[in-house]
């Protein structure tokens, strides 16, 4: 079978513009610049606070939060739930405070007794803001589930990382925040 030039050449402009297209959506590296947020992060606008009273970052400050975004019917955000609930137990008495910021992708997902419900039946101990209007999700200006968000003990976002994996870099990442001489840098 013969292809001309012209069928040949067609075919790869197709596949050219469908690679771009895929890249353009692809999200960034695991390590985001901080410069790259449009806007100051914030838990803003929360519906609702489970299993801890409201929370706010500046109130933070000399802690290392890990902010996730996820949802509850999001298979990749459950498949990492193992490793925030390990970073919580690991290191929450070292100064790691762990917030999922549970953002919903579906109607169903607004629900407080559903959202209460997962929470419960996943035995997530560490707090979860209800974030149903995205308020904090714009804050961050995220856009993706699940997304980890490190903010060190000055209250800077110094770490990112999209979908599941890099489990072993992010811990890293969090050893190293969570180390006596950064604090004392500080």
């Amino acid at each position: 079978m013969r292809f001309s030039n012209r069928a040949i050449f067609t075919a790869f402009a197709v596949l050219a513009a469908a690679a771009a297209v895929s890249l353009a959506i692809l999200p960034p590296g695991p390590d985001t610049p901080v410069s790259a947020q449009k806007t100051e992060p914030a838990f803003r606008d929360i519906d609702a606070w489970i299993n801890s009273p409201p929370l706010d970052l500046d109130a933070l400050h000399g802690k290392v939060v890990l902010v996730d975004f996820w949802t509850y019917s999001c298979i990749n955000c459950l498949n990492t739930l193992p490793y925030l609930k390990a970073w919580h137990q690991k290191y929450k008495d070292q100064g790691l405070v762990v917030v999922g910021v549970h953002t919903p992708e579906f109607g169903y997902e607004k629900s407080n007794a559903n959202v209460k419900a997962a929470v419960e039946k996943l035995q997530i101990p560490y707090a979860v803001a209800q974030d149903n209007q995205y308020a904090t999700w714009k804050a961050f200006d995220n856009h993706y589930w699940p997304a980890l968000y490190l903010i060190d003990q000055q209250g800077h976002v110094v770490y990112s990382h999209f979908g599941e994996g890099r489990y072993a870099q992010t811990e890293d990442r969090i050893r190293q925040l969570l180390a006596p001489s950064r604090a004392a840098d500080s």
